[in-house]
C-alpha cells in the first residue's frame, strides 16, 4: 500500500490511467524521437541545412581569410615594398634630377604609392618635363619615364636665351644657344598692324612657323624674323634667307622650301610665301 501511494503522489494522471498499478510510461526524454532536445526536429533540420550548405560557407570562409591575408601581403608586409626609383627619357635634365623632383617614398607598401601626386611633383618642379608616366613595377619598383619640351624657338635676354616649345610655352633659360634652334627677332614695333597683332600673338606665330619647318630646315635655321603678322623672314646658315609670309600654310611652305633647297643649293634667296608659286634667286 505504502507503494502505491508513492506512485499516485509522483505521478497523479497515471495513478489514474492506470488504475494505482505503478506500470505508467515514464515522460518522454530530452533525447527521445518525438522530443525537442539535442536531436529534437529542429535540431535535424539544422544539421540537414548545415550539411547543404557546407561548401558555401567554407568557401566564404576561405574567401575571408584570402582577403585579409592579401590585404596583408600588400599593405602590412615588407614583400612589396618600393625598393628601387629608375628613371628614362631624359635628355637635357640627369637622371638624378627627375629622381630628386619625384620624392618617391622608398620604403612605403608599393600599392600605396600615388602615382598622379608624383607626375605633378615632377612636372611642377621641373618646367623642361612635358609629360611623365610613372608606373608600378611589381614587387620592388617604380618606374619613370620623361618626356621632356624640345625647344623650337629662343628668345635673346640679355646675356641668355629662353627657351620655347612647340606650344608657346617659355620653359628654361640658358646661359649658350642650343644647336640647331633658331632665335626669334621681334622688330614689329613699328608695324601698321602692332595695334591687331602685338608681341605675344606675333610670338606665337613665329613659334608656329618654327614648328613647321622640316627638321633638315631648322637645323639651318639660325634666326626667324618678324616685321608683323604676314612678314616673316628666315635666315639660314650661308648668309641664305627666305620669304616666309604668314604662318599660314606652314607644311606646305616647308615642302616647298626643301624642294627648292635641293634643286638649287648655291642660290641665296628663296620665296615660299605663296608655296604654290615658289621662287628662288640669287643662284
Amino acid at each position: 500500500m505504502a507503494g502505491a501511494t508513492t506512485a499516485q503522489r509522483g505521478n497523479p494522471g497515471s495513478a489514474r490511467k492506470g488504475g494505482g498499478s505503478g506500470s505508467s510510461e515514464p515522460p518522454e526524454q530530452p533525447g527521445s524521437p518525438g522530443g525537442s532536445g539535442p536531436q529534437g526536429p529542429g535540431v535535424r533540420r539544422l544539421v540537414r541545412r548545415l550539411r547543404h550548405r557546407g561548401p558555401v560557407l567554407l568557401a566564404l570562409l576561405a574567401a575571408v581569410l584570402l582577403a585579409g591575408g592579401g590585404s596583408w601581403v600588400l599593405y602590412g608586409s615588407s614583400w612589396l615594398r618600393v625598393e628601387k626609383v629608375t628613371t628614362s627619357g631624359t635628355l637635357v635634365l640627369t637622371p638624378e634630377q627627375v629622381l630628386a623632383a619625384a620624392a618617391v617614398p622608398v620604403g612605403a607598401p608599393l600599392v600605396t604609392v600615388d602615382t598622379d601626386e608624383i607626375a605633378d611633383r615632377v612636372r611642377s618642379r621641373l618646367p623642361r618635363v612635358d609629360s611623365v608616366d610613372v608606373v608600378r613595377a611589381w614587387p620592388h619598383g617604380i618606374g619613370l619615364k620623361v618626356t621632356e619640351r624640345k625647344p623650337v624657338l629662343l628668345i635673346k635676354k640679355d646675356a641668355k636665351f629662353v627657351e620655347v616649345d612647340a606650344s608657346g610655352v617659355r620653359f628654361d633659360t640658358a646661359a649658350k644657344a642650343p644647336p640647331g634652334v633658331p632665335v626669334l627677332e621681334l622688330s614689329a614695333a613699328q608695324s601698321p598692324s602692332g595695334r591687331r597683332f602685338d608681341e605675344e600673338r606675333l610670338l606665337h606665330e613665329a613659334v608656329g612657323v618654327a614648328g613647321d619647318l622640316p627638321e633638315a630646315v631648322a637645323k639651318e635655321t639660325v634666326q626667324v624674323r618678324v616685321g608683323s603678322y604676314d612678314s616673316v623672314v628666315l635666315e639660314l646658315t650661308r648668309g641664305r634667307s627666305v620669304v616666309w609670309g604668314s604662318g599660314e600654310q606652314g607644311e606646305a611652305k616647308g615642302r616647298a622650301l626643301t624642294a627648292l633647297l635641293k634643286a638649287a643649293p648655291k642660290a641665296d634667296h628663296f620665296d615660299v610665301s605663296v608655296p604654290t608659286a615658289p621662287a628662288v634667286s640669287g643662284s
